[in-house]
């Protein structure tokens, strides 16, 4: 999608289609409605008194060869109620403009700005952009009006663009294509999201992008004596493991902080010996979100060049249920040297990144973050529109539950406390791999915890909002990118 600035007076603008805002309660004459020519307002007042346009939230009103417009169309999206409008909400509203185009055949189209400031102009053009996938890359037959957006203008209606208007331009762009990166990668179906190919997909973002990156096999992997993480991937006969390391480093950043960004890479989690149900094993596919989140982190940072030090490592291997399979019962040796008893094979997310986290601090980070698709318990708790956050460090928590704020992505608080350990204490192990079914998203946060020791940690259970089950006006059914925004927010608004 191409975007630029279109600085002429509204009524000179020539485009296949002009888009407007307004809100309920004076759906004709405000939000970016207010803009447009008074011959234009007075149609649309028309309609408001037919009741054809309300305003409601996502309400799309077409209206074509609009009077005092050059345009061939004017669409109007109803912004709900004025006093919940958000950035966020800015972002749905030019994403349900761009989906609502697109089902008709629409290829282009101009956003008229309410605001030039920077944090508008990027959420327009981020919001088109995540407004701008679907997931149905491997359909044969897909109709032209499944095409995507050719071009999005942002319209000034003549309004002087302030010095930075460009870069926000820019910084929307890097965070949409960020995120649809991560879509993509979480999207793929386990045949062709291999290990393999999830360090193949890695290497040449990091490539592209300016990034260090290096990548690990078996034999590495054993020698760095990784024993958690080796227990899950020796089930796997075909798919060879695979530890991705990137390495973000700009010669102008403080020796410290060094941000590790640790996501759960398992490309198809079939639950090993102790096996899923097989009703919507299919979804297991998206396992590895947590990593393709950092992946798409990595990228967005790379080109924001934020001056702070970040290390992402995406432990990818498969959890298959095949002879070579560790077992119920098994105690095996994390490289922390802590020992662990098997209870549950399904338990592996939070064994691959125990010694992800071990790693991390051989390898210098000082401040720990990771992400996974670690339990259903989190599904449960707060459904599929909210992360659930843990860590024993209050002041990084709140600083990612602040970044998430301004970021607009709902994540939430749970606890952690030292009498939940008693739910995966081991009788023969330092600990097990599960407490339980009760307190479970919080159990399985603080066991990973345990391998993070005193350094500032923070644990986001994505297990709900990484897959959206059904289609909003703004984005389509399917992987999300949840959590890409928000780190990407962390990073660099710490390091500015």
């Amino acid at each position: 999608m191409k975007t630029e600035f279109r600085p002429e007076p509204l009524a000179q603008l020539s485009a296949p289609s002009l888009v407007a805002y307004c809100f309920e309660d004076a759906p004709s004459s405000s939000g970016t409605v207010e803009r447009l020519p008074e011959e234009t307002r007075k149609q649309l007042q028309e309609l408001q008194t037919t009741g054809e346009l309300t305003g409601k939230a996502f309400e799309c009103t077409v209206l074509r060869w609009p009077t005092g417009l050059a345009a061939a169309k004017l669409l109007v999206v109803g912004a709900g109620k004025r006093e919940k409008f958000s950035e966020t909400h800015l972002r749905h509203l030019v994403g349900a403009a761009v989906r609502k185009l697109r089902s008709r055949g629409g290829r282009e189209l101009a956003w008229i700005l309410g605001s030039t400031e920077s944090s508008a102009v990027a959420c327009v053009v981020e919001g088109a952009l995540v407004a701008d996938y679907d997931p149905d890359r491997y359909r044969t037959e897909r109709s032209g009006s499944e095409k995507g957006i050719d071009n999005l203008w942002l319209a000034t209606g003549g309004d002087a663009l302030p010095a930075e208007a460009e870069a926000a331009l820019h910084r929307g762009r890097i965070l949409g294509e960020a995120q649809n990166f991560t879509r993509d990668l979480v999207n793929e179906p386990s045949n062709r999201m291999t290990p393999t190919n999830l360090a193949e997909r890695a290497t040449e973002m990091a490539a592209r992008f300016g990034l260090e990156c290096e990548v690990l096999g078996p034999e590495e992997i054993q020698g760095l004596k990784m024993g958690a993480f080796w227990a899950v991937a020796q089930g796997s006969q075909q798919e060879p493991a695979r530890l991705i390391v990137i390495r973000y480093s700009p010669p102008d950043a403080p020796e410290q902080p060094v941000i590790g960004l640790i996501g759960k890479g398992i490309t198809f989690d079939s639950g090993g010996i102790s096996i899923k149900p097989s009703e919507n094993m299919h979804e297991m596919k998206t396992d590895m979100a947590g990593g393709a989140t950092m992946l798409g982190v990595m990228q967005a940072i790379a080109q924001l060049k934020p001056r702070i030090r970040v290390t992402a490592i995406i432990p990818a291997t498969e959890n298959m249920p095949s002879g070579n399979a560790f077992k119920p019962g098994d105690v095996i040796t994390s490289m922390s040297g802590k020992t662990i008893e098997i209870l549950n094979t399904d338990a592996e997310g939070r064994l691959v990144l125990a010694d992800s986290l071990t790693y991390a601090k051989q390898l210098g980070c000082t401040v720990l973050i990771d992400a996974a698709t670690l339990t259903g318990a989190v599904l449960v708790a707060l459904g599929n529109l909210t992360t659930g956050v843990f860590g024993w460090n209050e002041d990084w928590v709140n600083r990612v539950l602040a970044a998430a704020n301004v970021a607009g992505e709902k994540m939430w608080q749970l606890p952690v406390d030292d009498d939940y350990r008693d739910l995966y204490k081991s009788a023969i192990a330092d600990m097990a791999n599960t407490g339980g079914r009760y307190g479970a998203a919080i159990t399985g946060a603080m066991f990973i915890g345990e391998f993070a020791g005193d350094t500032p940690w923070v644990h986001l259970d994505i297990a709900g909002t990484r897959w959206a089950n059904d289609d909003k006006p703004y984005r389509a059914k399917g992987p999300t990118g949840h959590g890409v925004r928000t780190l990407v927010h962390l990073l660099t608004d710490f390091a500015g």
